[in-house]
């Protein structure tokens, strides 16, 4: 993958990488452009970059045109382009809604708190001009363009189903897994989500980073045995003594980088909110970065 380069993926979907790497972006964001002619459709513009910019438009063939701008998630290396493009071609921008849309009700007692979330740029001003709703379908060249919500990443996520092929944002990637960041993300609804998506046959998937993905089935079932495995974790060390979010990080996290530190205790934040969701853990206080969990006593 190189950024800048249009890597036509089928006949109908081009992508482009954005010039972005980094510990939580891998290559960088992927652009994606459905369709052809007049209702090209732009999923994720990515990072307000003028060269990724200069680099979309030149992706459409001569008289093409985008018509809509859809974004995935309203984190800034996905949708800080979106004001900038949109006023460069009219294009309306579409999605779930701003960047708190979805919130379940404890997320957002949990933010009102003063919980914040972590690692990857919220984009606060991102404002769609049109929202996007589960089972929602978008005329895309041929087919149809069909909308999943599948909130955990953030709570107004969405994928993108164009026929067998599924458009997964940061909901699931080849390359790494996903940051569940509270109150912005929700362990879950990530599983929740997850399963979903596993239940339908996809004959390929393309991620919001990293490479295309064709063992679709597989790699959705190895994201839920990871975060399950991540779980047990928790509760094996919660059994030997109460702990914070950071003391599990650094007793479960061993082979990490650094730089990778800080999104994996906001996992173990995530799973340990899910926990205590569940009545597996208890904690006497709102869950925070510094809050004390318990393992709950098995009945």
């Amino acid at each position: 993958m190189q950024a800048g380069r249009v890597d036509r993926i089928a006949r109908d979907i081009r992508r482009v990488l954005a010039p972005n790497p980094s510990a939580m972006t891998g290559p960088g964001t992927n652009s994606y452009l459905l369709g052809r002619g007049a209702g090209v459709i732009l999923v994720d513009p990515g990072p307000d970059d003028p060269a990724h910019l200069a680099s979309l438009h030149a992706a459409l063939d001569p008289g093409e045109a985008i018509a809509a701008i859809i974004v995935t998630h309203a984190h800034k290396d996905h949708s800080a382009a979106a004001p900038r493009l949109s006023a460069q071609t009219g294009a309306p921008v579409l999605a779930f809604g701003d960047a708190y849309a979805g919130r379940s009700p404890l997320m957002e007692q949990l933010a009102q708190a003063g919980l914040s979330g972590g690692g990857e740029g919220t984009d606060t001003r991102f404002r769609p001009d049109r929202t996007l709703h589960d089972g929602q379908t978008l005329p895309c060249g041929d087919t149809l363009l069909r909308i999943i919500h599948t909130p955990g990443h953030m709570a107004g996520h969405i994928c993108l189903a164009l026929g067998d092929v599924l458009l997964s944002g940061d909901h699931a990637m080849g390359w790494a897994s996903s940051l569940i960041s509270p109150p912005d993300g929700d362990m879950g609804a990530y599983m929740t989500s997850l399963a979903r998506l596993a239940r339908t046959h996809w004959a390929l998937m393309l991620p919001g980073h990293g490479p295309e993905v064709t063992e679709v089935a597989a790699r959705l079932q190895a994201l839920t045995t990871h975060r399950q495995m991540r779980e047990a974790e928790v509760l094996t060390a919660l059994s030997a003594a109460p702990a914070t979010p950071a003391t599990l990080t650094r007793a479960i996290y061993h082979s990490i980088p650094p730089a990778l530190h800080a999104a994996a205790e906001r996992n173990v934040l995530a799973h340990l909110i899910d926990l205590a969701q569940r009545n597996l853990v208890t904690c006497q206080e709102l869950p925070a970065s510094g809050t004390i969990f318990t393992r709950c006593d098995p009945k």
